[in-house]
């Protein structure tokens, strides 16, 4: 049995969410954590968890949103940090991918939601693209737990994250052709890592251009299994270990 710890299941997506669900359910994915980014996804973020017992929910405003968030928004998010299904803050963090230019407005949208995470004593789901110095140096100053998500950089910076206490987040990226992800969970123990899709993003191989959903975390984890040489068994296992260690679920 697995846990897909990073989906975006909306209804923007898809068009029966319970038949996505069901898919999962079908090959022993036995829950799902659906992540907001934005005022709208976290709204349907709350609906979702409270309509479906294998849901749990992260809420969070994405760096991407830092231009567009209302004051409102993150007292939306502190508001329902009470519902015992919101087991983290996600999806936060910093993007200086497509512009620097608002970099220091991320970093102060960035930093109040740690500080929420701390006052709430919550995990967090943390996005990092282009970021990392900026993204350690930040985490180091905030006493918070949780997940890099879409974990794609190099032994040294996984070893930095793990360090911290953070596990990280592998998804579809390491079936990848050139992806050196490959290489560096080769060299980590497992008890480090946790899986993830990104639906409806980051579709594994060889399903790389439809659209993704919860159910392939079963093709991230044979993927997995056939790297470190394991079975399914002992990988359910020790993820879902990983998993309790940081998340209410």
């Amino acid at each position: 049995m697995f846990i897909d710890t990073h989906c975006h299941i909306f209804s923007e997506y898809y068009e029966n969410i319970k038949e996505v669900l069901n898919n999962a359910k079908n090959v022993n994915i036995t829950k799902v954590i659906n992540n907001g980014c934005d005022n709208k996804s976290n709204i349907e973020v709350i609906d979702l968890i409270n309509k479906h017992n294998n849901m749990y929910g992260a809420i969070g405003i994405h760096p991407e949103e830092v231009d567009n968030y209302y004051e409102n928004d993150l007292k939306y998010i502190e508001n329902n940090l009470n519902n015992k299904k919101v087991i983290a803050i996600g999806e936060i963090g910093l993007d200086y991918y497509y512009t620097k230019e608002n970099k220091d407005k991320q970093i102060a949208l960035f930093e109040r939601q740690l500080c929420l995470a701390e006052k709430y004593n919550k995990p967090v789901i943390i996005h990092s693209r282009e970021a990392t110095l900026d993204t350690i140096n930040i985490l180091k100053k905030h006493k918070v737990t949780g997940v890099i998500h879409s974990f794609s950089g190099s032994l040294e910076t996984a070893k930095e994250y793990i360090k911290m206490g953070f596990l990280l987040g592998i998804n579809g990226v390491i079936t990848f052709k050139n992806c050196n992800l490959k290489e560096v969970v080769k060299e980590l123990e497992l008890s480090n890592i946790i899986l993830e899709t990104d639906s409806p993003y980051l579709t594994p191989v060889p399903y790389r251009g439809k659209r993704n959903e919860p159910a392939r975390i079963i093709d991230i984890a044979n993927f997995i299994c056939d790297l470190k040489d394991i079975s399914l068994k002992e990988l359910s296992q020790i993820t879902n270990e990983n998993i309790k260690r940081v998340f209410d679920i």
